[in-house]
């Protein structure tokens, strides 16, 4: 039976860089490789957070993955394997292995800068089990919270500011005034009007981080240029 075509309306799409086909597709020569490593993008593309991952243990669960791997003189788990290897050799994927109290698992990560820091941090013991089956690790940091982040970044904690502060914890995610004062400082507007501005353009417009340095630049450009200007 053919593949009947995809159905009218909006369909959900996958985001895959342009290196994929600029240098990857050129050099992949393995069938099983290549359907891994397209697997990882939507797989990935579908979860939530700000460092992704894939286990080992769930990829062997999805049984249209192992259906599609299957490979003469093959268990399917062995082509998985296999697959995921090719992938790590050619750096596409980056593995780590963490002992648990049940055993070892495996997590690949996208080689990227998130999923390079992501390994770098594993390694530092700064991944941790979570406790729960749909995400295993989380990330535990000290971080300094946002009254001395904004000292250290910004100025001096008037009272009034405080009190900003206190409202903004209570409206947004700590991870996103954090990345709010982050790029204030970036982009030296070492204001609380600006932090707030891109805190609110989030809060409307949405946050995805792909677009997260334009956004930030044309926050800059209406702080400097509109109503929030001195």
């Amino acid at each position: 039976m053919g593949f009947p075509g995809f159905p009218e309306g909006k369909l959900k799409l996958t985001p895959i860089p342009n290196q994929f086909f600029s240098e990857l597709i050129p050099a992949i020569d393995h069938l099983g490789e290549m359907k891994v490593t397209l697997y990882a993008f939507w797989a990935l593309a579908k979860k939530e957070g700000r460092f992704l991952y894939l286990t080992r243990a769930e990829m062997a669960s999805d049984q249209l993955l192992l259906d599609s791997l299957t490979s003469p003189g093959m268990q399917k788990l062995e082509a998985l394997d296999d697959a995921l290897e090719r992938a790590i050799a050619r750096g596409t994927l980056l593995q780590a292995s963490i002992d648990f109290e049940g055993g070892t698992e495996d997590f690949f990560f996208l080689n990227s800068p998130k999923g390079r820091a992501a390994i770098k941090g594993i390694e530092r013991g700064e991944w941790l089990p979570s406790g729960e089956e749909g995400k295993p690790l989380e990330l535990r940091i000290e971080r300094p919270n946002v009254y001395t982040l904004y000292e250290q970044n910004i100025g001096p904690l008037t009272p009034m500011i405080a009190e900003r502060l206190r409202e903004a914890e209570s409206e947004y995610p700590s991870q996103w005034i954090e990345d709010a004062i982050r790029i204030a400082v970036e982009n030296n507007v070492r204001k609380w009007r600006y932090i707030e501005a891109i805190l609110e353009d989030w809060r409307t417009k949405g946050r995805d981080e792909r677009e997260d340095i334009r956004d930030t630049e044309k926050a800059r450009r209406s702080y400097l240029e509109g109503e929030l200007g001195d």
